[in-house]
C-alpha cells in the first residue's frame, strides 16, 4: 500500500515537472490510433471499386509502416526514461539510505510505469478518437469522396493493435528501469546531482583536419546525389552517399564539439561578457556527451524535412496536372503494322494472330468487337505516329551523342523515335486546348516535357543537329524543345515526339493509331458504365485474335492520381510527424534533465548576484542553442536530400515545391518550435524551484 502512495506521488510530481514527456506519450498512442483507423473511417465512404483498392492497398502499407513507427517510438519511451531516471538518482540514493531494497525500488517503478502506461493509453486513445472523426472529413476531401452519412466511428482493430505495441513498448521500459536499479551504487545515486561534468578539450588540430574532411565527405555526397543522378542505379550506388552524410555528419558533431569552446575562448570580450562563459561551457558539455544522439535527431529531422516536402509536392503537383495533362475524357491506342517488327512484338508478349493483323485502326478495331465507340463520343479525332529504325536518339543527337552518351551512359540511345505530323499534332493541341505550331517541309522540332530528357536533347538542338527522315533533311526549327505532349496521364511522361511537315511522312511507316475524344455524357455513373463495357470485350474470344485498343481514361486517371497521391501523403505525415515528435522530443527531455541537474548553478550564480532576467537570458540561449544546432544542419542537407528527390520524382513535376516547403516550415515551426518553447518555460520553473 505504501509503495502504491508513493508511486501516485511520484507521478504527480514527475507529471509537473515533465510535461513533454507525457505529453509526447499522449501524442504517440493518438497518432498511431488515428493513422491506424483509416480503414475504419473509409466505410462511411462511397467510392469506386478501384479506389476502395487502393485504399486497402494503403492501409496494408500503414500497417507495415507502423512496425517500424513502434520501433521508433519505443526508442523515444526508453531513451526519455533514460533521463527520468537521470533526474531520480538522489531520490532512489535516499530509499536505499533508509534501508529500502532495490526490490521494492523497482516495484515503485514498476508500478510508476505501468500508471503512466495506463494513463498515456487512455488519454491518447480518446485524443486520437476525437482527432479520427476529424481526419475521417479529410480522407473524403482527398479521395473526392461523398460521405453518406457522418457517424461516430470507432476502430477496435486499431485499438487493439495500439493497446497491443504500446504495451509492448512499456514492458521494454520497465525491464530497463528494473536492470538499472539493479546496477546502480549507493555513492553514485547520492552524489550524482553534485558530480559536475568535466569538459576535455580535444585536440584542436585534430578537430580542424576532422572537421575539414568531414565538409569534404559531405560536399561530395551532395554533388553525387544532385549532379550524377543518373549513374546512381544499383541500390548500393544509391547507399555510398548516404553512409557518406551519415558519417560525415557525426564527424562534424564530433569536430564541432571540441572547436566552438576553443574558438569562443579565443575571443575573450564575447567570452567574458555576461554569463556566456557559462552559456557555453554548458553548451560544450552537452554536445561532448551527445554527438552520436544528436546526430541521430539531425537525421531524424533530414528526412522529416525531404519526407514532408517530397510527398506534399508529389500530392500537390498530380492533382493540379489532371487538368492539364487529362484535359479530355478519352484517349484509345492501337498498334498497327506490327509484323514489320515482329521479333519485337513478339518479345513483348504478343501471339502470331495479333501481330498478323494489326492493320486496323482502333475504330476500325472496336467494330471488329461489335462495339461502335463514336457512338459515346462527340469532337472526337483520329490521328497516328510513325517510327523507322533510320531515326533513332542515335541519329537525333548526331555530333553530341558521344558526350552525352559518355554523361548519360544508361540511356536507350537505340531506341526509334516517334514521328508525327504537324497537322495531326495541331489537332490534338486544339483539342487540348495547347500550343500548335507551324513547319516548312525542310523543318523539324520536337515537343517534350519530361525535363532530364529535354534538357538533354536541347544539347543537340543548340547546336542545330540535322536529321534525315525519308529521304529528306531537315533541320531544326527551334534551338529547345517545346513544351507538348500526345498521350494523357497524370505525369510528364513524354520524352520527345519528332514533328516533321506533313509531305516528309510515308504512311508505310504508321505504328500507332490513336482516338481521342470527349463522352457525350458528363454523367459519372454513365461514364463509368461505358468503360466497364469497354474493359469487358477482354474477355471476347476475338482478343486472341485481334489486338483490343488500350484506353487512357481521365475517370481512369484522376482515380488512379488521387489513390497514389493520397496514399503518399498519409505515409509521409505519419513517418514525418513521427520523427519530428520524437527529434523533438528527445532534445525536451534532455534540456529539462539537465535542467534539473543544473539547478544548483543557477542558484549559485544568484548568489553571485546574478539577476533573474540574465538567468532567463542564458538559459534560453543554452536550449536555442541547442535545438538549432541539429536543425541547422538538417536544413543544409535537406536542400540537396529535396534536390535528388525532386530528380526521382521528376515525372510527377515539381511546379508545387515552394508551397509544399512553405507547408513543412509550418509543420517545424509549430511542433518542433512547440517543443523548444515548451522545454524552455518547463525549464525556467525548474531552476526556480526551491529546496
Amino acid at each position: 500500500m505504501m509503495l502504491c502512495k508513493l508511486s501516485f506521488k511520484n507521478i504527480k510530481k514527475s507529471i509537473k515537472d515533465y510535461a513533454i514527456y507525457f505529453f509526447t506519450l499522449i501524442l504517440g498512442v493518438a497518432i498511431f490510433y488515428v493513422f491506424n483507423a483509416l480503414d475504419s473511417q473509409t466505410v462511411m465512404l462511397e467510392v469506386s471499386s478501384f479506389t476502395q483498392e487502393l485504399i486497402e492497398l494503403m492501409m496494408t502499407m500503414l500497417s507495415s509502416v507502423s512496425v517500424f513507427v513502434s520501433f521508433v517510438l519505443g526508442f523515444l519511451i526508453i531513451y526519455a526514461s533514460r533521463f527520468l531516471m537521470k533526474k531520480r538518482n538522489q531520490e532512489f540514493g535516499i530509499y536505499l539510505t533508509l534501508g529500502m531494497s532495490k526490490r521494492k525500488i523497482s516495484m515503485i517503478l514498476f508500478l510508476e510505469t505501468l500508471l503512466i502506461g495506463i494513463l498515456s493509453l487512455v488519454v491518447g486513445l480518446g485524443v486520437g478518437v476525437i482527432l479520427s472523426q476529424f481526419m475521417s472529413l479529410l480522407v473524403a476531401n482527398m479521395f473526392e469522396a461523398n460521405l453518406t452519412k457522418f457517424t461516430f466511428v470507432f476502430s477496435t482493430s486499431a485499438c487493439i493493435k495500439t493497446i497491443i505495441y504500446f504495451s509492448i513498448m512499456y514492458l521494454l521500459v520497465m525491464i530497463f528501469n528494473t536492470v538499472s536499479v539493479s546496477h546502480c551504487k549507493l555513492i553514485d545515486l547520492l552524489n550524482g546531482a553534485k558530480t559536475s561534468e568535466k569538459i576535455k578539450l580535444k585536440n584542436p588540430y585534430l578537430c580542424t583536419i576532422i572537421f575539414i574532411i568531414s565538409c569534404f565527405v559531405l560536399g561530395r555526397a551532395y554533388y553525387i546525389v544532385t549532379h550524377d543522378f543518373l549513374t546512381l542505379q544499383e541500390v548500393q550506388d544509391i547507399l555510398i552517399p548516404i553512409v557518406m552524410g551519415m558519417v560525415s555528419t557525426f564527424f562534424l558533431f564530433w569536430s564541432l564539439s571540441g572547436l566552438i569552446l576553443r574558438m569562443v575562448q579565443s575571443l575573450k570580450k564575447y567570452y567574458y561578457k555576461g554569463l556566456n562563459s557559462f552559456t557555453l561551457r554548458q553548451f560544450s558539455s552537452k554536445i561532448n556527451t551527445t554527438v552520436f544522439s544528436t546526430t541521430i535527431i539531425c537525421l531524424m529531422l533530414f528526412v522529416t524535412i525531404c519526407l514532408l516536402s517530397s510527398c506534399l509536392t508529389m500530392k500537390n503537383s498530380m492533382n493540379a496536372n489532371i487538368k492539364k495533362l487529362a484535359p479530355v475524357d478519352a484517349m484509345f491506342a492501337t498498334n498497327m503494322n506490327m509484323d514489320r517488327y515482329y521479333d519485337k512484338y513478339r518479345r513483348y508478349g504478343y501471339n502470331d494472330s495479333q501481330i498478323q493483323n494489326s492493320h486496323y485502326t482502333a475504330k476500325e478495331m472496336f467494330e471488329l468487337f461489335d462495339f461502335d465507340i463514336t457512338s459515346y463520343l462527340k469532337d472526337y479525332i483520329e490521328v497516328n505516329t510513325y517510327a523507322t529504325p533510320d531515326l533513332t536518339m542515335n541519329h537525333t543527337l548526331g555530333s553530341k551523342l558521344d558526350s552525352i552518351r559518355t554523361q548519360f551512359p544508361f540511356l536507350a540511345y537505340d531506341t526509334m523515335e516517334s514521328i508525327m505530323k504537324v497537322s495531326d499534332y495541331n489537332r490534338v493541341a486544339k483539342l487540348y486546348g495547347i500550343q500548335e505550331y507551324s513547319l516548312d517541309d525542310d523543318e523539324y522540332l520536337i515537343v517534350a516535357d519530361f525535363k532530364s530528357m529535354v534538357s538533354i536533347r536541347n544539347i543537340a538542338l543548340e547546336s542545330g543537329e540535322v536529321i534525315h527522315l525519308f529521304g529528306h533533311t531537315l533541320k531544326p526549327k527551334y534551338t529547345s524543345c517545346q513544351d507538348g505532349f500526345l498521350e494523357m496521364s497524370s505525369n510528364h511522361i513524354n520524352t520527345g515526339i519528332i514533328l516533321v511537315a506533313d509531305s516528309v511522312v510515308e504512311e508505310d511507316y504508321l505504328v500507332q493509331n490513336y482516338l481521342i475524344g470527349n463522352y457525350k455524357t458528363t454523367d459519372r455513373k454513365e461514364i463509368t458504365e461505358i468503360e466497364n463495357r469497354i474493359n469487358g470485350l477482354s474477355k471476347d474470344s476475338k482478343a486472341n485474335e485481334y489486338l483490343l485498343p488500350s484506353g487512357s481514361t481521365k475517370l481512369d486517371i484522376k482515380e488512379a492520381t488521387v489513390g497514389l497521391s493520397s496514399m503518399v501523403t498519409f505515409i509521409g505525415l505519419y513517418l514525418g510527424m513521427i520523427f519530428l515528435i520524437s527529434s523533438a522530443a528527445i532534445l525536451g527531455l534532455k534540456e529539462l534533465s539537465e535542467s534539473s541537474d543544473n539547478k544548483e548553478r543557477f542558484r549559485m550564480l544568484r548568489k553571485i548576484g546574478a539577476d533573474e532576467r540574465l538567468l532567463n537570458q542564458t538559459l534560453f540561449r543554452q536550449i536555442a542553442i541547442f535545438f538549432a544546432l541539429p536543425l541547422l544542419l538538417a536544413c543544409i542537407h535537406s536542400i540537396f536530400g529535396i534536390m535528388f528527390a525532386q530528380q526521382v520524382l521528376e515525372v510527377f513535376g515539381n511546379e508545387q515545391l515552394l508551397p509544399s516547403i512553405i507547408m513543412t516550415a509550418i509543420f517545424l515551426i509549430f511542433i518542433y518550435g512547440g517543443y523548444f518553447l515548451i522545454t524552455y518555460f518547463c525549464s525556467k520553473r525548474i531552476i526556480k524551484e526551491q529546496d
